[in-house]
């Protein structure tokens, strides 16, 4: 009995990351990629978020955040970039916000050519410490979309 009230005090005190639910999160994909996500990226602890199709890693105000079910990119000039697993994972991603090293504010991420598309938001704290590798170690979780175009 006291184990038990101690194990629900200790999980009143696990932080959930505020953060909103995307259009599309609703689709069944969505769910197996949030559950394939890895419990670390970029040396920061998965959190729980408040919101369907997401996940997080960091702290609260200062977390990474995934959300699967984002509206899919249409063909863009944005730099598209493919990135590799070592497992042979293949993601090609846009970046739609803080292109630039000395560019203030978090960087986004959004899937090219992947239905449901996911969004991936770095704060700018976690940007200027970690690189942008996260992308590879999500790789997996994200290539369960399906791939519909990829980048020229």
């Amino acid at each position: 009995m006291i184990l038990a009230a101690t194990a629900l005090g200790l999980a009143g005190c696990a932080q959930t990351v505020p953060t909103t639910a995307a259009p599309h999160a609703t689709d069944p994909v969505c769910a197996d990629v949030v559950l394939a996500t890895p419990d670390e990226l970029s040396g920061l602890a998965k959190h729980d978020t408040n919101a369907q199709a997401t996940t997080a890693w960091g702290e609260p105000g200062s977390a990474i955040v995934l959300r699967c079910g984002v509206e899919p990119l249409a063909p863009t000039t944005d730099r598209c970039t493919t990135v590799e697993g070592s497992n042979g994972t293949s993601v090609d991603w846009v970046i739609t916000q803080g292109d630039s090293d000395t560019e203030d504010g978090p960087a986004t991420f959004v899937t090219y050519g992947r239905v449901p598309a996911v969004e991936v938001e770095v704060p700018e704290s976690v940007r200027k410490q970690h690189s942008t590798s996260l992308l590879i170690d999500l790789g997996a979780a994200v290539s369960r979309t399906d791939k519909q175009r990829s980048c020229l």
